[in-house]
């Protein structure tokens, strides 16, 4: 193909997926489920406007890069040290559970497997996309309702965050075992040896850019750093690890969060990720989302995952809240809080992908997961607060 056919390709690319975006945004979904759509229209499946390159996936492997860097930056460590313990705890069923009901859907449609073997890594790997929590929707109906500063809304900002972390890690430990060539006690010692770097040498990242920041605030060469940073971190995850690259950028992130110039590296970076970068990958999801296959065994398992993932994580994270002394109501809100899924789900699905964990057809019931939370979420959480303010006034 003739070089001169990319810039083609990328002007129906970003012109599409804003224009379905900014039709998704004004009927309340999600942006990136119209970018998604996009690519599913304009790509190979559909119309045949775009068709898959090498290019194309490597400029969205950037993408989803500087989006998981961009998540890392946006991290509040002092909210998470504040309301830790139980949203570590509310987190870490709110990521076993949905693990768990959804490697059994996977077992339940396609049989059980040993232990090590493909199919039951691709069975896990349903399980770990459901792990992933989208807080933005979340976030966005309780700013609304003048819930946010609350104790519910802390603990859920908090809950989502390490929600997403360990589900990475747990993505990170799957893709390991399911290598040929690696060892359980070679993936655990590798993850582990990574953690120690990152504390390490982010330590030494974070006071450096401080120092930088102090001296030179508000200055291109902070983002360009950070840029770097973002990119090295990600080379060394994969390179040196064995981890997934997104792992090392979202880390990269969390390094920098916590500076006085973070928010400016964010909006630095999210302008090339919001024009380019972040079209790109949520359009190549789309070019990957084949309906060609699709059929009553597909569409009923894509049933299927939506309502496990939904009522797995209003089980795990509401059972947890009641634990933690949470009232039956605001432990439901929690719960329904947490189910949104998002960017993140669609990052992991994205992984599974290029590693032969998930097949393209699958990446429906992921679409109608994020679709199916994103309307749910809000209507269900303004329904609870309303019932609240109902019995607040009766009494």
């Amino acid at each position: 193909m003739e070089t001169y056919y990319i810039f083609k390709d990328l002007a129906i690319i970003i012109v599409a997926a804003k224009l379905l975006g900014i039709l998704a945004r004004k009927y309340k979904a999600p942006q990136v489920v119209g970018e998604i759509i996009a690519g599913l229209l304009i790509g190979p499946s559909v119309l045949g406007l775009v068709q898959q390159s090498d290019f194309l996936v490597q400029i969205a492997e950037v993408g989803v890069v500087l989006l998981m860097f961009s998540a890392g930056l946006e991290t509040d460590l002092k909210e998470l040290l504040k309301t830790g313990p139980i949203a570590f705890l509310i987190a870490c069923a709110g990521v076993l559970v949905p693990l768990i009901g959804g490697t059994l859907l996977h077992m339940g449609f396609y049989g059980a497997s040993p232990w090590g073997s493909e199919n039951f890594y691709k069975a896990v790997f349903i399980g770990v996309i459901m792990t992933a929590t989208s807080v933005s929707i979340t976030v966005e109906s309780l700013k609304e309702m003048g819930r946010l500063k609350g104790k519910v809304g802390a603990t859920l900002l908090s809950a989502a965050i390490i929600d997403d972390v360990i589900g990475i890690i747990v993505l990170t430990f799957v893709i390991g075992f399911k290598n040929p060539n690696s060892h359980p006690g070679q993936v655990v010692l590798s993850t582990l040896l990574f953690f120690v770097a990152v504390f390490t040498v982010g330590s030494a990242v974070y006071r450096a850019f401080k120092k930088l920041d102090e001296r030179y605030p508000h200055t291109h060469r902070i983002s360009i750093l950070g840029l770097a940073l973002c990119f090295f971190f990600s080379y060394a995850a994969e390179r040196y690890f064995g981890i997934a690259d997104i792992t090392g950028a979202y880390v990269a992130g969390v390094a920098l969060c916590s500076i006085q110039d973070s928010y400016y590296i964010e909006k630095k970076i999210g302008i090339s990720s919001y024009l380019i970068f972040g079209p790109i990958f949520f359009a190549s999801i789309g070019f990957k989302t084949s309906v060609d296959h699709l059929n009553a065994e597909i569409l009923l398992f894509s049933a299927g995952f939506v309502i496990v993932a939904l009522i797995t994580k209003i089980i795990g994270c509401g059972m947890m809240a009641k634990i933690c002394r949470f009232s039956f109501t605001d432990s439901l809100k929690i719960g329904v809080g947490m189910m949104a899924r998002g960017e993140v789900a669609l990052i992991v699905a994205q992984k599974g992908l290029s590693v032969d964990l998930l097949t393209p057809e699958y990446f429906t019931a992921v679409i109608l997961l994020i679709i199916a939370s994103s309307i749910s979420t809000p209507i269900l959480l303004k329904l609870l607060y309303a019932r609240d303010a109902q019995r607040s006034s009766h009494t």
